[in-house]
């Protein structure tokens, strides 16, 4: 690999940054004290809790030194956290059915830049909203939109200019991408958090109304900053070369050898350049020859165990229960009984930093164990840590011990997550389709992992408060279902350049099951 492919996958990989800022944004913007009151969460009588979190009031107390305002949840919280949430992956859902259309007339790369400018507005949206739940949920639909769209293509984009040995590897930046997003925010507004939610200036002003309002720069700027790097992708993206067999399939070759002869430091004339030349050339005529594809051609005998493949196998990402994690962690750090400055700041910066690093482990064995081999061992590690999540939860009133015991349970998982079901989803729906279906494959992919992603953002506040850490169990059996589906459905693509892939899930060249 060269700088200049290294420096392509890189920057079409940051589409991944924007989807890891908004997931991370949320988790602290949800227990920022101004927007549980600006949107009706909670309300605020006045009464503060001390360091410990406990009611400075409360007789027994020895610590009277206030330290938090003490929140007190309203009767529509878990409906309304769950609707803000989930608007975003409804959004990214309606996204990923865009990027079909938008990839194949426009292009990946010129539709990746639109998408970034419209992640901005959204951004803007949001940090800018009225006190109605609804035109923030607006903003971040118009967000997941970008995100949803730009998570088909991304992904795509990297895989048509990647070589073969290291497609997996590049393609999986995207994951990385959307892990580093993640970190960003949560260090950015923990921090924000810390000096406007710790000793806050109105804690000992008096409250006429529970609901009246705090100020509001907290959330606002959290937000807002999402424009900033929404821009800086779509300007980074005008510098980048269209995809080579894009290009081809709307028959412009001459552009399309160029940027081959580009991405491989190379000349026109050079062995590899005409031999990757050929094979891009002979998939498009396979494609044109065969006529315009439609969606009903994913369903095709020789297209649906694919299309049947990358659904499910976005759906068991989901339902992995990653993003329960990841939207609501501070909430359920707090359910074991970690003060409100750990819940809030210090477990989740740590669990995002397992979440970013474990991903490189992944990006490596990818390549070098295959695609297959990680779900599957990914598979078995997440439900194993779910369930000792689960059993040292039950145990934590005894001490602080089992406490520990069941955040680095929580961690374990993340990084089992990260280095298997979090990158490998991704690369493995961009590669197995044909040119012809590529887009409207992985877009499958894509709305599928969106759908069952907004079902766990909308109900996962109500299933945690009714069940609580109880939840793990039912994500350790769907981990378990996702070591069956890897074990009979994927088959291995490690190593094979597109068409090579094409042809072993066509029945037309011999592969590893």
């Amino acid at each position: 690999m060269n700088s200049f492919q290294f420096l392509v996958a890189v920057t079409a990989s940051c589409g991944g940054l924007l989807f890891g800022y908004e997931v991370g944004v949320m988790n602290v913007v949800l227990v920022m004290d101004a927007f549980r009151i600006f949107f009706n969460l909670c309300t605020w009588d006045g009464s503060k809790l001390n360091a410990d979190g406990i009611n400075i009031e409360d007789k027994s107390v020895k610590d009277k030194v206030p330290f938090y305002r003490d929140l007190k949840p309203t009767d529509s919280k878990s409906f309304i956290e769950g609707f803000i949430t989930s608007s975003f992956v409804l959004g990214a859902l309606c996204g990923a059915l865009l990027a079909s259309y938008l990839g194949e007339k426009y292009g990946r790369q010129k539709t990746i830049m639109i998408g970034a400018c419209i992640f901005a507005i959204g951004g803007i949206l949001q940090g800018s909203s009225i006190r109605n739940y609804i035109m923030i949920a607006v903003g971040r639909l118009i967000t997941g939109l970008s995100v949803g769209c730009n998570s088909v293509l991304c992904p795509t984009y990297i895989s048509e200019v990647a070589p073969a040995k290291i497609r997996g590897t590049l393609a999986s930046c995207y994951q990385l991408m959307i892990t580093l997003g993640i970190v960003i925010a949560a260090i950015i507004n923990a921090i924000v958090w810390y000096f406007t939610n710790i000793k806050p200036d109105d804690l000992n002003t008096p409250r006429t109304k529970i609901d009246a309002e705090i100020s509001n720069f907290e959330w606002r700027f959290a937000l807002c900053l999402q424009a900033i790097p929404g821009i800086a992708l779509a300007i980074l993206m005008s510098f980048l070369p269209k995809s080579p067999r894009w290009l081809c399939s709307k028959g412009r070759d001459e552009e399309a050898v160029q940027i081959l002869a580009k991405l491989n430091a190379t000349s026109v004339e050079d062995e590899l350049v005409q031999s990757e030349l050929k094979a891009i050339q002979e998939d498009v005529a396979a494609t044109v020859a065969a006529g315009s594809s439609s969606v009903a051609e994913l369903f095709s005998s020789v297209i649906r165990r694919r299309t049947f493949v990358v659904f499910f196998i976005q759906l068991f990402q989901q339902w992995t229960g990653v993003n329960v994690i990841m939207y609501y962690q501070s909430q359920i750090y707090n359910e074991m009984g970690f003060t409100k400055f750990l819940s809030t700041i210090v477990l989740p910066v740590v669990n995002n930093l397992v979440n970013f690093i474990s991903t490189f482990p992944g990006m490596w064995g990818i390549e070098k164990f295959g695609r297959k081999t990680l779900l599957i061992v990914g598979a078995i590690m997440m439900m194993i840590f779910h369930i000792l999540t689960w059993a040292f939860s039950t145990q934590t009133s005894k001490g602080e011990f089992w406490k520990y015991l069941s955040v680095i349970s929580v961690f374990l998982y993340v990084f089992a997550f990260a280095s298997t079901w979090g990158p490998t989803p991704w690369v493995y729906q961009s590669e197995i389709f044909p040119l012809r279906v590529r887009v409207k494959g992985s877009a499958v992919g894509t709305m599928s992992n969106f759908f069952n992603n907004w079902i766990i953002a909308f109900v996962g506040p109500a299933l945690m408060k009714m069940w609580g850490t109880r939840s793990f169990l039912l994500f350790a059996t769907c981990c378990l279902l996702a070591f069956l589906f890897a074990s009979f459905f994927c088959v291995e693509s490690k190593g094979l350049n597109l068409e090579e892939v094409d042809a072993m899930m066509s029945g037309k060249a011999a592969g590893k099951a």
